[in-house]
């Protein structure tokens, strides 16, 4: 599996995990350089606080385009530290 936004692969992955339609990629398959840091924080009941980060490729920034959860509870543990996408970012 590849994630791609502005032409660029951001995260490729042979191991994703599927949860809710949304494959979570593990952290040592994303390519760092295109991730930055974001405040903004969501809950899910099931899954807990889920942490964002902005892409930033080739001069653009698509705004909490990915998230993760850095501390899930017990029935998500499987995806901590994985990483999901959405806001136009292509998995395939």
């Amino acid at each position: 599996m590849q994630a791609i936004w502005n032409k660029q692969i951001i995260a490729e992955s042979e191991e994703t995990i599927v949860i809710e339609g949304n494959h979570y990629f593990p952290p040592n398959s994303i390519n760092k350089e295109f991730f930055e840091d974001s405040d903004k924080t969501s809950s899910c009941f099931w899954k807990g606080i889920a942490s964002y980060k902005h892409l930033k490729v080739n001069g653009e920034t698509n705004v909490d385009a990915c998230w993760y959860y850095p501390e899930p509870k017990e029935k998500a543990l499987e995806i901590k530290g994985y990483y999901a996408f959405w806001r136009g970012v292509e998995v395939n």
